[in-house]
């Protein structure tokens, strides 16, 4: 079978280029190669009535029952980018498969976090450091004997763990909730309770999901707890963390923040000025040439769905509360 498809996302937004289109369309019958935006515009309305697959992206609008009334056809929407949370309603789960390229977003996050992971530990982050003089507690510097403390272990956390089993001198510890000892262990992790994972870590990075329960779980106990000299990491949300608290230790801690609540932050926030800070504008999940490998997941998800296979990363009400 070769399903009708259709895209929805931000219109200006240089997602798919001809040739990811191209892909699309050996799967498929690409509707129109032009995304729809607003799903009450007539041209979306005309689609919607004869797609069976909508490849979804970066700013698609809610996708609710009522929009299904409207697309009688549709069996799949595959979302070619990370969590499909705020854009699909958990109702839509029970009409249609819904999928996910989290997993492969994942990827250059994990990747991003390795490097910043390496980076830290080297020195290459302390505004101290330079080739001629590397600053105060010289003797930490390196990526040996070196502690890091990976917080959840979602999609990204485990990557990250994955990623990082070819340093020996590297001793991953991971708190999670959810996560067993044995569990742990296979991921190549110690399991600790939060307030141990930041007493002990060189490096502390941050993959916890942004649910109204992890709202600010990195606050002033678990600063106060890092040693002196510790990098955090920050690429899940920035609701996850205290800003005002982190401040308060920044004369004595580092950080790399990827996110931050609000987003971008105030000209005048303090984060933006500190040395021992490293603000990047939330681009550790794919960029560039990164969106092909979504687009090689989507492509994917919809051969699997017209061949009556079982999603790669198929989405679940049970499972939506908890995504990122």
């Amino acid at each position: 079978m070769r399903p009708t498809i259709m895209l929805a996302h931000y219109p200006d937004l240089p997602v798919f280029d001809d040739a990811d289109l191209d892909r699309l369309a050996s799967v498929g019958h690409l509707l129109d190669r032009d995304p729809v935006h607003e799903w009450d515009e007539p041209r979306a309305r005309e689609l919607l009535a004869e797609a069976q697959v909508i490849v979804a992206h970066w700013g698609c609008r809610p996708i609710d029952v009522g929009l299904l009334d409207h697309a009688p056809k549709l069996g799949l929407i595959a979302y070619a980018a990370g969590t499909v949370k705020g854009v699909v309603e958990p109702e839509v789960l029970d009409r249609v498969r819904v999928t996910s390229g989290a997993d492969a977003n994942a990827e250059p996050v994990a990747e991003y976090t390795l490097a910043m992971i390496l980076l830290a530990n080297k020195g290459v982050l302390r505004p101290d450091v330079t080739p001629w003089n590397t600053g105060q507690g010289a003797s930490r510097i390196g990526n040996w004997d070196k502690t890091v403390g990976i917080i959840g272990a979602s999609l990204i956390g485990r990557r990250v763990l994955d990623l990082l089993r070819p340093f020996a001198g590297l001793h991953p510890v991971v708190y999670d909730p959810f996560l067993s000892a044995d569990d742990a262990a296979a991921l190549g992790a110690e399991l600790v309770g939060l307030d141990e994972l930041c007493e002990r870590s060189d490096v502390v990075s941050l993959h916890a999901p942004n649910l109204p329960s992890t709202r600010h779980m990195i606050a002033e106990p678990q600063f106060a707890r890092m040693r002196t000299g510790t990098t955090f990491i920050n690429t899940a949300r920035g609701a996850l963390v205290d800003h005002d608290a982190l401040v308060d230790h920044l004369d004595r801690l580092h950080a790399v923040l990827d996110v931050t609540d609000p987003e971008p932050l105030p000209e005048d926030h303090p984060l933006r000025t500190s040395p021992n800070v490293r603000l990047t504008p939330h681009i550790a999940g794919s960029l560039g040439t990164e969106l092909h490998r979504l687009v090689d997941y989507a492509v994917d998800e919809i051969r699997r769905w017209s061949a009556g296979e079982p999603g790669r990363n198929t989405i679940t009400r049970d499972a939506l509360p908890r995504l990122a």
